[in-house]
């Protein structure tokens, strides 16, 4: 099955991304004038308990968590918590009902992942969506180098402005899907994906992206190890070495986040790394990208997805 976050630009092919140059500063949710209104709600009364909740700080039971996962950056996480209220709402790119959950669900279980990564590491962050997680370790960790990697164009607009916005200098914003850019990237330390697509295409994407000896930590839940079993012989005909799950923020989060490590053990032609998977897919099973876990999906609405042309950014010094 085709994932629709790879097929045509929400503009089509090639086109530009349009969108406002910055943000409106909104010092809460519930000040976004007609918020209510037009957000894409089943309810109004669902839209009335959306537009009451102020997002720029963390709700008071996880706020030692998010103090210690981000810590003198936290101001700046409750700024793009606060941008995913307002304009990734207005946007589509997350659900209304999702904005009360955004700090637990979606920027402290992202942030605790921080935690397997090097210093000073380049990052590819495939399928970025609303930019999680790569714009969330943006914040977390700024010694990281980050691409963040998106088909559809408008969140690329939404990213670019996002970056912008949050003066996040080491973080490039590129349009296309995972193939399209390999010459762009070049070989990353890491690379991320949340919500995106099974363990066996998962892997026939990123791991391409990576160096050798580096690795793909994917995003994942409950069904991890039953998606690795049946996906460990297309994993290893791509390249991959036996896939690892780690536990990210135990003892801060209740359940820690799942993360599925790969390291790249071999580089693997792109026709052929494409083929194993899809083999693999047949001989073990197809998982489903909606077993990923944990991740809510906020940003990773079903749409079409992206065109041809790379978009990148860099802001501020």
């Amino acid at each position: 099955m085709t994932d629709p976050r790879f097929g045509a630009g929400d503009l089509g092919p090639g086109v530009a991304t349009p969108g406002p140059s910055s943000f409106p500063a909104p010092s809460s949710y519930a000040d976004r004038p007609g918020l209510a209104q037009n957000a894409p709600s089943s309810s109004a009364e669902a839209s009335r308990d959306v537009s009451a909740v102020d997002v720029l700080r963390p709700p008071a039971e996880i706020a030692d968590v998010a103090a210690r996962v981000f810590g003198d950056r936290l101001a700046l996480a409750g700024e793009f918590a606060q941008l995913l209220a307002t304009e990734g709402v207005l946007r589509g790119l997350v659900g209304p009902r999702e904005t009360p959950r955004i700090w637990e669900r979606h920027l402290v279980n992202c942030a605790v992942m921080a935690e397997l990564f090097p210093i000073g590491a380049s990052v590819v962050d495939v399928g970025s969506g609303a930019g999680l997680p790569g714009i969330v370790l943006a914040v977390a960790r700024p010694d990281l180098g980050i691409t963040l990697v998106e088909p559809l164009a408008r969140r690329t607009a939404f990213l670019t402005e996002v970056v912008d916005e949050l003066g996040l200098d080491r973080v490039t914003v590129l349009r296309g899907r995972a193939e399209e850019v390999l010459g762009q990237v070049g070989e990353a330390d890491v690379v991320t994906a949340r919500a995106v697509a099974a363990l066996d295409k998962l892997a026939g994407w990123c791991l391409p992206l990576a160096r050798v000896g580096g690795r793909l930590l994917a995003l994942k839940g409950a069904s991890a190890e039953e998606e690795i079993e049946e996906n460990r012989i297309a994993v290893e005909r791509l390249g991959g070495g036996v896939p690892e799950i780690r536990l990210c923020g135990a003892g801060l989060i209740d359940p820690p986040a799942t993360v599925v490590e790969i390291v790249k053990e071999r580089d693997v032609l792109v026709g052929r790394a494409r083929a194993a998977g899809s083999g693999g897919r047949r001989a073990g099973g197809a998982t489903g990208a909606g077993r990923a876990a944990g991740s809510g999906g906020a940003g990773r609405s079903a749409g079409s997805g992206g065109g041809r042309g790379g978009r990148g950014n860099r802001r501020r010094g």
